[in-house]
């Protein structure tokens, strides 16, 4: 079990007593709020309180006035409008959003999601082709397109218009489509630069309805705005807090078909706790979005919108349970790649050495690679790239630890790339096969010189030191006001000290932990996932040191999760 270290936070004590007095909550609430940069009354009132109102206009957009003029100069002409997506469940989601908004407004528009496997990610000729064969003289990308350059030079060739709107980061020469839709443009001063690309396809629909006298239609959509944002793990402040915030609001009071069907097949309402008002972002990111995932990762992603865009329970039923099967062949496949890689980083990377992963089997299902690379980096801690071969070409996924820009060490190897695009945390990627030594030699190189030791260690970062007896039920709620959480806003992180045993820790599944600890004649349930271990050098009596997060059990009862503990 690798060492985690435990970094208290310490957040200005001014602030903490201003808070404290003027809204009335607990020293620990007021340390939670005071990190996350909330100062003064009016910012902690906006924090709690989602408002619509408050999104920003969607014209400050660079090039959304003429993005919006040509949209309603096809919807006029009855030109027909693709939504081009991409496969994961951003992009799927950005499709939904696009496609149901414009279809209500009498567009003539269709949907096309490429195919991971056949294709790659973004616009590509192929996708280009499909679409003008079906008629289309305007393509609107969603959550892709930013770096497709060659693509749309080579749509103008055929006389279709494309319109990019993504919310990845631009490399040096923008595509020359008819507009670029991207916070993080040069030169674009739209507010907030960290939408999803849902959440930069519904800005377009604001502005729709805006420019046509639409009133508000296009909130219904904003389900799939949440979802999307929350499986992106893009950064829970800002407008994303307020569109994940009300999204979520529709999805557990009145959740369309696909939705619904979705909650049921994965078992949601029966085996986690959900309820109709209990779903959140957490359940989003490990329980539905991976049932949209997976289609895409071994098949067609337009199945996944199929569910989305559904009318009745019936069709989503059937979409749903194809979704399902299709999650449990990946997590199938998952297994299988994460147990060969495993065995290859045994054999071949030198841990006390290398200060990255790479890793190529040209037998890896490339819709898994990524999930893969995520799996290796939280067991060694260090930066992956899991690759397979492709129609003679290796491609696969990058996955970093925090505090290293993976993107970065990519663009210093670009020499020897095919193509790469992503952020700072994750990345997809192509080189030629014999580079592959090359390249593993680079970019080890790169991490090597950049990273710092620290950054090889896991760390967990804590918000506040805590008694149990203030867990109280006023303190739980406040807790759940704080959702949805995210980066920028993580699930709040406690250490309570000197905590007592009491009853015989419990394994449970051979690999976790049932644990009660008292304070001042308090007693509290806890359990720690995949720390099991812990059973044989705990006993009734242990005095320890908890780090946890607070929730709740299906009995209602406050429970505490454990994140790590120290034996005294």
């Amino acid at each position: 079990m690798r060492q985690k270290r435990w970094r208290f936070n310490t957040p200005n004590p001014e602030v903490v007593s201003f808070l404290m007095q003027k809204i009335n909550i607990s020293e620990a609430m007021a340390n939670i709020l005071a990190l996350r940069n909330i100062n003064t009354f009016e910012e902690a009132e906006r924090f709690f309180n989602s408002d619509l109102k408050n999104l920003y206009d969607p014209f400050l957009m660079d090039g959304m006035d003429v993005a919006i003029d040509r949209i309603i100069s096809a919807i006029n002409n009855k030109e027909k409008i693709c939504i081009y997506g991409d496969y994961d469940v951003d992009g799927t989601c950005s499709a939904a959003v696009l496609y149901l908004f414009l279809k209500d407004i009498k567009a003539e528009v269709f949907y096309y999601i490429p195919n991971r496997m056949t294709e790659g990610y973004g616009i590509s000729n192929m996708g280009i082709d499909i679409a003008g064969e079906k008629g289309a003289k305007l393509i609107v990308s969603v959550d892709c397109g930013i770096t497709a350059i060659e693509p749309v030079e080579y749509a103008k060739s055929k006389d279709i218009d494309i319109i990019i709107s993504d919310h990845h980061h631009p490399k040096d020469v923008l595509p020359d489509a008819f507009t670029v839709l991207d916070p993080l443009k040069p030169g674009c001063k739209y507010p907030a630069k960290i939408l999803s690309g849902a959440g930069v396809a519904f800005k377009i629909a604001d502005a729709l309805t805006k420019k046509m006298n639409l009133g508000n239609i296009h909130y219904q959509y904003l389900d799939l705005v949440a979802i999307a944002a929350a499986a992106d793990i893009v950064p829970m402040v800002d407008e994303n807090r307020i569109l994940v915030t009300e999204g979520i609001k529709i999805i557990n009071s009145n959740p369309r078909p696909g939705l619904k069907a979705l909650i049921e097949s994965s078992g949601l309402n029966r085996n986690n706790g959900y309820s109709t008002n209990r779903l959140n972002s957490s359940q989003i990111v490990f329980i539905l979005a991976p049932r949209i995932n997976a289609v895409g990762r071994l098949g067609s992603a337009e199945r996944a919108v199929e569910l989305l865009i559904a009318k009745d329970m019936v069709t989503a039923q059937s979409h749903a349970k194809v979704l399902e099967e299709e999650n449990k062949k990946r997590r199938s496949e998952d297994l299988k790649t994460l147990t060969d890689a495993e065995a290859m980083v045994k054999s071949n990377v030198n841990l006390e050495t290398d200060k990255s992963i790479v890793l190529h089997q040209d037998e890896w299902h490339q819709g898994v690679v990524g999930i893969v690379a995520s799996r290796l980096v939280e067991k060694f801690y260090r930066p992956t790239v899991m690759l397979t071969t492709v129609d003679g070409i290796a491609k696969g996924s990058a996955r970093s630890v925090p505090n290293f820009n993976i993107y970065n060490a990519l663009k210093e190897c670009e020499d020897l790339l095919i193509h790469f695009g992503g952020h700072q945390a994750a990345a997809g990627l192509a080189i030629e096969i014999e580079n592959i030594s090359k390249f593993r030699e680079k970019f080890n190189q790169i991490v090597t010189s950049t990273i710092t030791e620290e950054d090889l260690s896991p760390e967990i970062s804590i918000d506040t030191v805590i008694k149990l007896d203030k867990i109280t039920e006023k303190f739980y709620n406040i807790l759940v006001r704080m959702q949805p959480f995210g980066p920028g806003n993580m699930k709040p992180v406690f250490c309570a000290k000197g905590v007592n045993v009491v009853y015989s820790p419990r394994c449970f599944k051979d690999v976790h932990l049932g644990l009660s600890v008292r304070q001042d004649n308090l007693i509290l349930d806890c359990v720690g996932w995949n720390m099991g271990f812990y059973c044989k050098q705990i006993n009734v009596n242990s005095k320890l040191d908890i780090i946890f997060t607070i929730d709740r059990q299906p009995n209602n009862k406050i429970q505490l999760i454990l994140k790590d503990l120290k034996i005294n």
